[in-house]
């Protein structure tokens, strides 16, 4: 496979949905974020402090959540638990959805934080898999302060250590610092336009932002 495709859990489930139903064919792999579930477990850490460990791990199984609801709507999209499943999937013509849980509790590779959600574990899969990533949520990239803000402009490509300085962005902390170590780059782009994701999984041009981290 090419791609990592990380799919922002804030696009469930509409535009999470459209934009599975055109990666179907091309030779990426899916990875769906926890959306509003993570976030609630997010919430009650807050009130409740659960251990971090306990709270990263019900935070991925947010993620399977989300990966299984896309995968059911969609009748050549498959949720697989495995890299080698998801390969055969792909092989058949099919797009696979890993759910991520099994793997990450075998192989536990990440800081059990916040500061680590779907964004950084969907780095490490591009590593293993020695693949492109492409992060897509519902912003079209990263921009030089909160968009919602009047002024905010949309940064067509930044270095990861440069990202390293910036207080927030639409991608998680410790990101930049996962395409440093394991020498990735990556692109952040807007999923309520698949045809942006496609045009950067088949090389033309699109609008988004580029992360360097080589």
């Amino acid at each position: 496979m090419e791609w990592v495709v990380k799919l922002g859990g804030s696009l469930f489930p509409e535009d999470a949905i459209n934009l599975c139903k055109e990666l179907v064919g091309q030779n990426v792999i899916v990875i769906c974020g926890g959306g509003e579930f993570a976030n609630k477990i997010r919430e009650y850490d807050q009130d409740t402090n659960f251990s971090d460990t306990t709270a990263h791990k019900t935070a991925i199984l947010c993620m399977d959540i989300i990966g299984m609801l896309v995968a059911d709507k969609i009748d050549d999209v498959v949720s697989v638990y495995s890299l080698e499943y998801a390969k055969k999937v792909l092989d058949e013509g099919k797009l696979p959805i890993l759910l991520p849980s099994k793997l990450l509790e075998y192989l536990d590779p990440l800081e059990h934080s916040w500061k680590v959600t779907s964004d950084s574990i969907s780095v490490y899969i591009s590593w293993l898999l020695k693949t492109k990533i492409l992060i897509v949520t519902n912003v079209d990239g990263i921009y030089t302060f909160e968009p919602s803000l009047d002024g905010a402009k949309l940064i067509k490509s930044i270095s990861a250590k440069k990202l390293l300085t910036f207080s927030e962005t639409s991608v998680d902390e410790n990101l930049p610092e996962l395409l440093l170590k394991y020498k990735l780059d990556c692109y952040v782009v807007n999923g309520k336009y698949p045809e942006r994701a496609i045009s950067i999984i088949e090389g033309k041009s699109s609008k988004y932002t580029f992360i360097g981290g080589n």
